[in-house]
């Protein structure tokens, strides 16, 4: 009797959310060791399933790096840095482009219908635009290039839109054409912020390999719960924003001012996190916000 009671409670919790959230849409990018636990992925994508199924509109934005390099390690191909990022050749690209789409894009959507619901790959080809992204050699200042690596420059939202009105899920890899039709790997990080930014979603949520945004770094339980546009500069004088953390944080900023309404950053790894940030009180990562929206 307990137990139900309990359950009763929980579901209780939620209702206020459900009703708040209800046609509002989410964008989710999934990536990092939160997709290297099948059954997890698995539990993921259900939970995305139970999302749409009350009435949110979810999107996934995925990445694919682990499959990416083990396609790469059994075909033989050498990765190469430059100025510590991987360089991506004509022949990488190609193993980028048909990994994300015939392996990873094709799993999620596959989890999604074994747990009952509509969900559509779309290749971020056929909705995003790139330039060709360089880096910047930190002794010399000399560019540098990285190959078939870009710049997100634009999105066309319709084919997203056109999805959720037929009553799907849609699943987006992050690859992006550019002006002359070459295919680029663009981060998926920043590939999540963009869409979420063309959309005007009502949150953006990363599930990623951290549980959020924390004080110190090896201290899982300094995360941050809460932080205002206007503290990330502190932040990041501080070095609590820094390194990987930081073309990310910029992107979110640019989703925000754009009319994204919060941005949240969860430990994927931990079971149902998505729906404990959502669906409770408090939450389980770091929600960014605009001052004015608190």
């Amino acid at each position: 009797m307990e137990s139900s009671l309990q359950k009763a409670k929980v579901l209780m919790e939620a209702l206020p959310y459900i009703q708040k959230f209800r046609q509002a849409m989410v964008v989710i990018k999934f990536g990092g060791s939160a997709m290297e636990n099948p059954e997890l992925v698995r539990e993921t994508m259900r939970d995305v399933v139970l999302m749409e199924c009350i009435g949110m509109r979810p999107i996934v934005v995925h990445g694919g790096g682990k499959a990416i390099s083990a396609e790469l390690k059994k075909q033989n191909i050498p990765v190469k840095f430059v100025n510590g990022l991987r360089h991506t050749c004509e022949r990488t690209i190609k193993i980028v482009d048909d990994v994300l789409h015939n392996q990873v894009n094709r799993n999620l959507v596959e989890l999604a219908k074994e747990s009952g619901g509509n969900a559509i790959g779309i290749s971020g080809k056929h909705i995003l635009t790139a330039e060709r992204a360089f880096t910047t050699d930190p002794e010399t200042g000399e560019k540098l290039d990285i190959g078939f690596v870009g710049n997100v420059t634009g999105v066309d939202p319709i084919p997203i839109m056109h999805a959720i009105w037929e009553g799907y899920i849609p699943v987006v890899t992050p690859l992006a054409t550019g002006k002359n039709g070459e295919v680029f790997n663009v981060n998926a990080d920043i590939a999540a912020c963009k869409v979420a930014e063309a959309l005007h979603v009502r949150k953006l949520v990363f599930l990623s390999d951290v549980p959020g945004v924390m004080r110190d770094q090896n201290d899982p339980s300094s995360v941050i719960s809460t932080i205002k546009t206007t503290d990330v500069p502190e932040l990041i004088a501080s070095k609590v924003i820094s390194g990987g953390m930081l073309p990310k944080i910029e992107s979110c900023l640019s989703a925000l001012n754009s009319g994204v309404n919060k941005v949240h950053m969860i430990d994927g790894r931990a079971e149902h996190s998505l729906l404990l940030e959502l669906f409770t009180d408090k939450g389980v990562g770091t929600e960014i916000v605009k001052p004015d929206s608190i």
